[in-house]
């Protein structure tokens, strides 16, 4: 018998143009595990180090659209995705040549009266949903950051 899923309590479900192609590239790619799925239409629970999403094929009657699809999907909106291991990600993109939307920075955001802090990059994923995968880099106070670093206000 499995462990019971872990559910979030906020899971986006993004709908694909090719179910494969997407599949691959959260799975191969980025590392997503598939907690569960189904074939008809095509649908996959993933997970990647605590966050989850689900995939789904776009089925015209099936799905839950409320206006017309086009590419590139999720305009207006980034998943931002917190890793251990940025490095890590990047080499496994670069090898299967895909390219970033946003190189890799570091990043402090103003947060009451510190700044947090991550590296960060931004990659579309098939479809053109937007991912920014980040790293945490800690919490400064508001007169110290690194040398170059971006600081948003």
């Amino acid at each position: 018998m499995t462990a019971p899923i872990a559910f979030n309590r906020l899971v986006p479900e993004l709908l694909c143009r090719d179910f494969a192609a997407s599949f691959a590239f959260y799975g191969e790619v980025l590392g997503f595990a598939r907690l569960y799925g189904r074939e008809d239409p095509p649908f996959a629970y993933l997970e990647f180090e605590g966050a989850q999403l689900m995939l789904e094929q776009i089925e015209d009657e099936a799905s839950w659209l409320t206006g017309e699809m086009s590419p590139p999907f999720g305009r207006g909106i980034n998943f931002q995705i917190e890793t251990g291991d940025l490095d890590g990600l990047l080499a496994r993109l670069a090898r299967a040549g895909i390219a970033l939307y946003r190189a890799p920075e570091s990043a402090w955001y103003r947060a009451g009266d510190r700044l947090v802090g991550q590296r960060q990059f931004l990659v579309q994923d098939p479809d053109g949903y937007l991912l920014r995968f980040c790293q945490d880099l800690g919490e400064r106070p508001l007169d110290h950051a690194d040398a170059g670093a971006r600081i948003v206000s």
